[in-house]
């Protein structure tokens, strides 16, 4: 067997494992079917995986492959909580684009237990929400806003998966009430660091209104009168 023709193998496997999770979310599955919707015997199976919880991590690993390359693709806006913003949108689609991965890689759960592969996302939302920190864009740490961010992104993607549809309306509103609550806009305008606050995440959310480099020269103006 060539080395491509054993890359090709090993993908038609994992898809048709990810396919079958997702055609039965939360029931057990089998790995003749695997193998009959792969086109091999079940001694291919093992050779690549050794076992049925094998195939199972390397599911989710080629999952958060498929997540990061995909993530990798999309350019940053150059401000943080505008790609928080980005990002959820991605994890959004990822997740209804490949239903069978994202249960295994998020709705798949035991306690205590996270699979190391979920670090690497967790990571780059980490990366961002640290960025809005230190610009003072946040009203709790930024290990806490990612936390925020994790469980209600995830959170509303299993939901559109189960109910096996889109639902941009939902996704928003969650989207901006938790960006909302980390950011402190959720809160009433009674003072100006408030306001400040309101004005900078209005702005971040729509750069097309004043245009991407006013909306930064804008963000920085604010920044710096807070400091005041």
């Amino acid at each position: 067997m060539t080395e491509n023709a054993s890359l090709d193998t090993r993908t038609r496997l994992l898809n048709a494992a990810a396919d079958l999770i997702a055609a039965t979310p939360g029931e057990d599955f089998s790995l003749r079917a695997v193998c009959d919707a792969a086109g091999v015997k079940m001694p291919t199976l093992y050779h690549f995986f050794g076992s049925k919880q094998g195939l199972t991590e390397a599911v989710v690993e080629h999952g958060f492959d498929m997540y990061l390359s995909a993530k990798s693709a999309s350019e940053s806006s150059g401000d943080p909580i505008q790609d928080l913003r980005m990002g959820w949108d991605a994890h959004v689609a990822f997740g209804l684009e490949n239903p069978g991965f994202y249960t295994l890689m998020y709705g798949k759960v035991r306690p205590g237990y996270s699979p190391e592969a979920q670090s690497r996302p967790s990571e780059i939302l980490r990366s961002l929400t640290s960025r809005a920190e230190a610009e003072g864009r946040l009203v709790v740490d930024h290990e806490q806003a990612a936390a925020h961010i994790l469980a209600t992104n995830i959170g509303v993607t299993l939901r559109l998966i189960i109910q096996g549809r889109d639902d941009p309306e939902l996704s928003a509103g969650v989207r901006e009430g938790v960006l909302a609550a980390i950011t402190g806009t959720a809160q009433t305008d009674d003072d100006g660091e408030r306001l400040g606050h309101s004005i900078i995440e209005r702005a971040a959310a729509h750069p097309d209104i004043l245009g991407a480099a006013e909306t930064a020269l804008l963000i920085e103006w604010i920044g710096r009168l807070g400091e005041g």
